[in-house]
């Protein structure tokens, strides 16, 4: 639902949504009380509503419209370039603000993210920008210096858990991103794991996958981040190591943004996960000690192990572990009665 008195925003906006070719019923309504109205009648999955209406105001509107489809999501537009006004929509909830002149493609790309019309682990931009945002905008700034230099299509940051924490440009393929970073990021780990095997301070490996539509270069930059930069004939003999003279002389200070941004990191340790020891004392065994002469049923060893495991901590078995039951299904076992 789109919303706006200015007939020329939202056949804009219309049209640019037309442009996304998803099957999207899209209505224009021309003000906020006609937009009740309509949603009495309609669900509405996404309100694009003008800050200052004729009557009542945009905000109102996301309260009414949130009221009947607490799902909806919104984005308000304005002419105004006021701070006060960005702050009071972020303090409302709306996920998406945009001041006109709008960019068309900023616009649909909150479209499709609030929608969820493409997979992607972009975070949205942030209506109201904190210290840590700004600090986080200096690194998009150096990715998008980095980027030029190599006319690379992206460069991207990303920490140890996949998630991308600054970016500049995009993934020609957004349906494959997701899938792309958790391949990336397997990888990110494995190297990891062998730094540490064979005794290096840091991950210093490089990665190159070249050939195909998109070249990509993926390179750790320490133990909790990595950079991955993408493009046309990034890897190309001619050019690959001017690439990576670019990205070297840019290396360190996007390491300093790194340190201002999340501190000190914290270097990659393997866990050993530690089984715990099973204990019993000698009346536990006291049971099957008394019968040791006699014959005993399967059934009754069952419950005898049963019963001293219980309080016991659980134990995983290894892969080459078996159970009394797979034993017994093997022919390992003495025949019933027999202990």
């Amino acid at each position: 639902m789109i919303v706006d008195d200015q007939r020329e925003v939202s056949r804009l906006l219309q049209s640019a949504l037309v442009t996304l070719e998803q099957d999207l019923e899209i209505v224009e309504m021309p003000s906020g009380e006609e937009a009740i109205l309509d949603a009495t009648r309609n669900k509405v999955d996404l309100l694009v509503a003008d800050y200052r209406l004729p009557g009542i105001s945009g905000l109102q509107l996301m309260k009414k419209i949130r009221t009947r489809h607490p799902a909806a999501k919104v984005i308000l537009i304005t002419g105004m370039a006021d701070p006060n006004v960005r702050k009071e929509v972020a303090q409302a909830g709306a996920d998406a603000f945009f001041i006109k002149p709008i960019s068309i493609a900023d616009f649909l790309d909150s479209v499709e993210r609030v929608l969820g019309l493409v997979e992607t682990i972009l975070p949205l931009e942030p209506i109201l920008k904190s210290d840590d945002e700004d600090q986080r905008q200096g690194l998009a700034d150096q990715f998008s210096e980095l980027r030029l230099k190599l006319k690379a299509q992206a460069v991207l940051l990303l920490n140890d858990r996949g998630r991308i924490l600054a970016c500049a440009g995009e993934l020609p393929e957004k349906n494959q991103e997701v899938s792309l970073v958790a391949c990336l990021m397997a990888i990110y780990n494995a190297g990891q794991k062998v730094t540490q095997v064979i005794g290096h301070e840091s991950n210093s490996s490089w990665h190159i996958f070249s050939g195909g539509k998109l070249d990509l270069i993926f390179a750790p930059l320490d133990s909790t981040h990595a950079i991955l930069l993408a493009g046309n004939n990034l890897a190309d003999e001619d050019v690959i190591l001017q690439n990576i003279g670019h990205f070297t002389a840019a290396r360190q200070a996007i390491e300093t943004s790194l340190m201002e941004l999340d501190g000190p990191t914290i270097p990659y340790i393997k866990e050993t996960p530690v089984e715990p020891e099973l204990e019993m004392s000698g009346e536990d065994l006291t049971p099957l000690l008394k019968n040791s002469k006699t014959k005993v049923k399967t059934e009754e060893l069952d419950a005898f192990w049963s019963d001293a495991a219980d309080g016991q901590p659980a134990v995983l078995l290894h892969a080459d572990d078996l159970s009394y039951d797979q034993a017994r299904q093997l022919g390992l076992t003495p025949e019933d009665g027999q202990v």
